[in-house]
């Protein structure tokens, strides 16, 4: 072999070398799990911080609960990816717990164990809108491929600061991904000059979507440690499954996402509009 052949048979070993080393990191397959879960939880100041515990503690027996974990194994890969995030206004969201796998008991516990490694911060403001969007990015980076995408999010007022939440939430199905949720309709006194009575109308109008999207309102704190096991078996089980319908009899029914909405989906920009002299909480 000639000195010129054997430099262009090494520059081409070089660059075939260098083009597999450039591609390794892109080309690794995303590990497949049953569900990619936000958990995407409002810390706005308009919940006490008694009321922000309970919301931490309900997630925490959930996540551990016998029902949700024999759900969880029973899914084509018996495995999920879940992350927890905390939010308020447009740019206020914190992970607090990153992608995870959960495929039993133990891997239930470690996620549990960050969860209850620090206490809840509250902050100004609801962007539903933008925990939508902080949601809908993380999937990008999750490292796994999900059977479905899911957004769980919860909150006790509607939209007041971002982009209108339906716009983003179109946006969000459009690209197969499905939001729940989950209305806190217990606020009363002071600071509930923000709320709205038809929460959980709002919410099935404005805020959820996609395939089997649903919502399941809690009236009482008491009702929310039930109301996030029964909605996370729930999502990882389907609307066309016998674990549903075995919800469903024991429990009210769920309320689906509506074809057309019949709710004002900037109420809460209005309200805000129109109150904000008044004070600055949420």
């Amino acid at each position: 072999m000639s000195a010129f052949a054997r430099a262009r048979h090494l520059l081409s070993g070089a660059a075939a070398l260098a083009l597999t080393l450039g591609l390794a990191p892109e080309s690794r397959a995303a590990e497949p799990v049953d569900i990619e879960l936000v958990l995407a939880v409002d810390v706005s100041l308009s919940m006490s911080p008694a009321e922000l515990e309970i919301q931490r503690r309900g997630y925490v027996a959930a996540l551990t609960h016998d029902t949700v974990l024999q759900a969880i194994a029973d899914g084509a890969h018996g495995k999920i990816a879940v992350t927890y995030v905390e939010w308020a206004g447009t740019t206020w969201q914190h992970v607090i717990v990153p992608w995870t796998v959960i495929a039993n008991r133990a891997d239930a516990e470690r996620v549990v164990e960050q969860l209850s490694a620090h206490m809840p911060n509250s902050a100004r403001r609801t962007s539903i809108s933008g925990a939508l969007q902080f949601g809908s990015d993380l999937f990008a980076e999750s490292g796994f491929q999900g059977v479905k995408r899911v957004i769980d999010i919860s909150g006790d007022g509607p939209n007041n600061q971002g982009a209108p939440v339906d716009i983003t939430r179109d946006g969000l199905v459009k690209q197969g991904i499905t939001i729940n949720g989950l209305p806190l309709m217990t606020r009363s006194g002071f600071t509930s000059v923000y709320d709205v009575n038809y929460l959980d109308r709002y919410y099935t109008d404005c805020v959820i979507g996609g395939p089997g999207a649903f919502m399941i309102p809690v009236n009482e704190w008491t009702q929310f440690p039930e109301a996030i096991r029964r909605k996370l078996v729930l999502e990882l089980a389907g609307p066309d499954s016998p674990r549903w319908a075995a919800e469903e009899a024991a429990h009210p029914p769920v309320v689906l996402a509506q074809d057309k909405p019949a709710t004002d989906c900037l109420v809460g920009e209005k309200m805000w509009r129109d109150r904000s002299w008044m004070f600055d909480i949420r």
